[in-house]
């Protein structure tokens, strides 16, 4: 097992072995909450992703031939350690990104969902048998894996997304090169520890720490047949666009959202208010399936406004490992100034602010903390313009607008669907005829009712449209992205009969 000693930074892993591959460069796991560096990484070169995809194609043919049962013992162990370390890991993971301890723990709880889902669905029935025309045929359709599957994920879940990839990729029969995200390579490392410890054969899982530029040498080698990417729509579309121009190979590209909830006339206010908060600010904010945009009508609309601006002026924000904390910090310096100027561009737009947060009072900061990186909340009304920016444009932060919407149900959803892209949203309401018409025309991919837009669970499918997916979601649904196909008819009779009517006779000049 690879531990860090003295000043040696962590190392990658490759065929089994923990190396320090071929460049010279390093970089640090930073807490966003204090500034202090956790650990010091070795930074990934093409040339030791070229060694990974090497190592990962001669392992295919070997690991593909044992059973899905034998595949899958590998991952009941990582999903053992994953529950017996589940405080120690969840306050790793709050320590990297910023996310509150219960977060944090949720993200290690998600990991082992995942895991066990992909293991324990390596007992169940596979594939389809589909009953022919002709009755002498058997026919039925089966999942082959699709070979070497490029993973690379994003810093907000660094241990859920990881095995929301990889579980069901390794299970399927793939071999895996990942290269984890560069805010939070400490989890990263923790993840290749439990594959070493599991003993799973060399080459079958590799790691490459780095950057962007090590992430888009998986991405763009040809050896990769499925590219399994979550993160930003800009990089996600650049990824999409290059495989696209490559036959047979696949993208599943989970991405952002400009997140919307819906408080109709018949809603529930206690529920809309909560849904709407833990929406907004968990995680601070930075969840792909966070709501930026709530669209209440007029009718609630005052009360509504009253009941959310008080709590998003007293929302607690803190130290992450401190149970009494909402929010913590954002995950680096450069996201806080991200955040500053989706804020400037809603003033710039005509935006009236009703609560600014974003630069904390120095009580509010913990002790020892001055060096985080701290925002708080940011609310502001507008009225509704399809031309605005700021109901366009991702903050990936505590960034909210409070739409007004006179009207029906379908005024609201036109104004929901105003966004191009497409994850996630919610409906508040209590009659069942607006959920319902919520349900079949908001243009998203993970729609809820009378619930937060956020917290998706392992066994349904986790994906969006428009500019937020291409059809291919993370989690349960990865299946379709790192396996083929086959559909396989066989004769039992010494006769051949052909569906469709169509003549099985031969026919020669003398007939």
């Amino acid at each position: 097992m690879s531990q860090q000693t003295g000043t040696q930074p962590h190392q990658h892993y490759i065929a089994g072995e923990w190396t320090d591959g071929s460049g010279s460069e390093t970089f640090a796991s930073e807490n966003p909450a204090t500034g202090e560096t956790l650990a010091e990484f070795q930074r990934g070169t093409a040339d030791d992703v070229d060694a990974a995809l090497e190592a990962a194609e001669s392992a295919f043919e070997e690991w593909r031939g044992l059973s899905y049962i034998d595949r899958a013992e590998y991952l009941w162990d990582i999903y053992h350690e994953l529950r017996e370390r589940h405080e120690e890991l969840g306050e790793i993971v709050s320590q990297e990104c910023g996310k509150e301890i219960s977060e944090g723990k949720a993200d290690v709880t998600e990991a082992w969902h995942m895991v066990e889902w992909a293991a324990g669905n390596a007992r169940h029935p596979h594939g389809d048998v589909v009953p022919s025309e002709v009755a002498n045929k058997d026919a039925y359709m089966r999942r082959k894996p699709r070979g070497v599957i490029g993973c690379v994920t994003p810093w907000n879940f660094p241990v859920a997304i990881p095995f929301w990839h990889m579980a069901i990729a390794l299970v399927e029969g793939n071999t895996v090169v990942w290269k984890p995200a560069e805010q939070t390579p400490w989890c990263g490392q923790i993840i290749a520890e439990m594959f070493e410890d599991s003993g799973i054969p060399e080459g079958v899982f590799n790691m490459i720490q780095g950057y962007g530029d090590a992430g888009a040498a998986i991405t763009d080698d040809e050896r990769v047949d499925t590219v399994l990417f979550t993160g930003s729509a800009e990089v996600g579309q650049e990824i999409a666009s290059k495989v696209g121009g490559e036959p047979g190979k696949l993208a599943a590209c989970e991405m952002g959202g400009k997140n919307g909830i819906i408080v109709t006339e018949e809603a529930d206010l206690d529920i809309a208010v909560h849904s709407a908060i833990m929406s907004s600010f968990k995680t601070t904010g930075q969840r792909c399936v966070s709501s930026e945009r709530l669209i209440v009508h007029e009718d609630l609309y005052d009360e509504f406004k009253e009941r959310f601006v008080e709590i998003a002026e007293d929302v607690a924000v803190g130290d992450p490992l401190e149970e009494s904390t909402f929010m913590g910090p954002a995950i680096e310096a450069e996201h806080v100034e991200k955040i500053e100027k989706h804020n400037e561009l809603a003033r710039k737009e005509g935006a009236d602010v009703l609560v600014d947060r974003f630069e904390l009072e120095d009580g509010e900061i913990p002790d020892g903390h001055e060096d985080g990186h701290w925002v708080g909340p940011f609310v502001y009304e507008i009225e509704y313009d399809t031309d605005l920016r700021c109901l366009k444009e991702e903050c990936f932060g505590p960034h909210v607008a409070l739409l007004e919407y006179s009207g029906d149900i379908e005024d609201a959803v036109e104004i929901h669907n105003d966004t191009p892209y497409g994850l996630a949203g919610a409906i508040v309401s209590e009659d069942y005829r607006q959920i319902n018409y919520f349900r079949d025309r908001a243009e998203i991919g993970l729609a809820y009712a009378n619930l937060p837009c956020i917290g998706a669970e392992v066994q349904l499918p986790f994906g969006g449209v428009k500019k937020s997916g291409n059809g291919y979601p993370s989690a349960r649904e990865a299946i379709e992205a790192v396996t083929e196909r086959t559909a396989w008819t066989m004769n039992n009779s010494k006769d051949i009969e052909m569906a469709q009517g169509l003549s099985a006779d031969i026919l020669t000049r003398e007939d």
